[in-house]
């Protein structure tokens, strides 16, 4: 018999449906089991004195061994579950469990030890499922208008931007890289005429940091796209992406995302508000901020919090452009007019979610930016690919596992990622 996930039940059928023991109660006359599988949970009642077998098939038996159970499911006033329940004909015991050695209450790096228990749960399996139609959601906008998926490689023969913050490898008889990015290959893309591209995957960070929402490796999805006037089409470009994944996502899960994880999924309008980073310190010292000399060259993490504020205060918004940035801190390859780089930041509840920018895609231009930033030798590669013609392009990247975080209201990044690596951490 086929099996039936058991959010497909049809009451008064004959089905088979397999899953987890999630809770077992064993009374004198009655045995009562709930199972659940990726869709759904349903209670399975069984009266001892007419189904010795079962009962015997279900000796030992305790939470998170894995069953299949046929029979007839039949409404009934008495379940909460739906209204209906399982009245099994025949109970297979497909895999008996121990007892957890984690809890749920554990502290997030004990669960960790054990991640693929952790993740069972309920809640844990509802975020990958947000997350799964989050990314869905931008793939199908972008093969809408016409980008093109690609896949570069992770193993690259030079740093992708400055030579630090990388893993090196042994790659047979020489050193490679972990790729920080698929910057070059994406723009390499654009000197192919490929026009339109994007990418999910791997990016990997060489990185001591502990933070909430750092990792050494995280999922990256990244957009590049030729014939643009000015890196306001690439703001807008990830404005439009930005509004229809999150109207998938309220659309599919709101509700439940309020109900489980107390926050609201608010779809934004276009445009997003722009500022200038020195105009940004400007007006957050209004919320007591004290800014430093280094705060010319960047935006600390405390002043990218306070830009919420900013935010929601001066704009009624979530998002925010952050514009105008130093050269000091900005990749070599950012187009510069007027000595400044056109690129942004993309501020998302406290938290920077992006960096996007127009490239410079002129040869003599972009050779002697790199070597300002005394990287000639070590970018000399993915130079050439701007030899022989390439048109205006812009692009951003986006950290999925660090939206899904802020959209969920999630505190830690260790959380939302499948599998996390960090500093101190290379298992399981």
């Amino acid at each position: 018999m086929e099996r039936t996930l058991i959010n497909n039940i049809v009451p008064e059928t004959e089905i088979k449906i397999s899953g987890w023991v999630e809770r077992i109660r064993d009374s004198k006359n009655m045995i009562f089991l709930v199972v659940k599988d990726i869709s759904g949970h349903i209670q399975v009642t069984i009266e001892k004195a007419s189904n010795e077998e079962i009962v015997n098939a279900l000796h030992g038996v305790i939470a998170n061994s894995v069953v299949s159970v046929y029979g007839v499911a039949h409404l009934s006033d008495y379940v909460k579950m739906g209204g209906i329940e399982l009245i099994p004909t025949k109970v297979e015991v497909l895999s008996v469990a121990e007892a957890l050695p984690i809890m749920d209450n554990a502290n997030i790096d004990n669960r960790l030890d054990y991640r693929w228990i952790d993740l069972r749960s309920n809640k844990n399996i509802l975020i990958f499922k947000i997350q799964s139609c989050f990314t869905n959601a931008m793939r199908e906008f972008l093969v809408k208008n016409n980008f093109i998926e690609i896949h570069t490689p992770k193993l690259i023969g030079a740093a992708s931007e400055s030579g630090s913050d990388v893993f090196e490898v042994k790659y047979f008889d020489r050193k490679a890289y972990l790729a920080q990015s698929p910057q070059f290959y994406k723009q390499m893309a654009m000197a192919a005429g490929f026009e339109r591209i994007f990418e999910s995957g791997p990016v990997f960070r060489a990185e001591q940091s502990y933070t909430n929402r750092h990792a050494t490796e995280f999922s990256g999805f990244d957009i590049e796209f030729s014939y643009i006037n000015s890196f306001e089409d690439v703001m807008s470009m990830e404005e439009d992406l930005l509004i229809y994944a999150l109207t998938k996502v309220k659309e599919e899960y709101g509700d439940i995302i309020k109900e489980v994880f107390e926050t609201e999924v608010i779809v934004p309008t276009k445009p997003f508000p722009r500022m200038k980073l020195a105009d940004v310190y400007k007006e957050i010292v209004k919320y007591g901020y004290k800014e430093t000399e280094e705060d010319k060259l960047d935006l600390s993490t405390e002043a990218e919090k306070l830009v919420y504020n900013l935010a929601k205060d001066k704009f009624n918004h979530e998002f925010m452009f952050i514009t105008d940035y130093p050269k000091d801190k900005r990749a070599f390859y950012h187009m510069r007019k007027d000595g400044i780089p056109q690129g942004y930041d993309l501020i998302w509840r406290g938290v920077e979610i992006t960096t996007g920018a127009q490239r410079e895609h002129r040869f003599e231009i972009l050779k002697q930016q790199a070597e300002e930033k005394g990287l000639g030798k070590d970018v000399e590669f993915y130079l050439q690919f701007f030899k022989y013609g390439c048109p205006p392009h812009g692009g951003f990247g986006l950290g999925i596992d660090r939206i899904t975080m802020l959209l969920l209201n999630i505190p830690s990044i260790k959380e939302v990622e499948f599998i996390f690596r960090g500093p101190n951490r290379i298992l399981p």
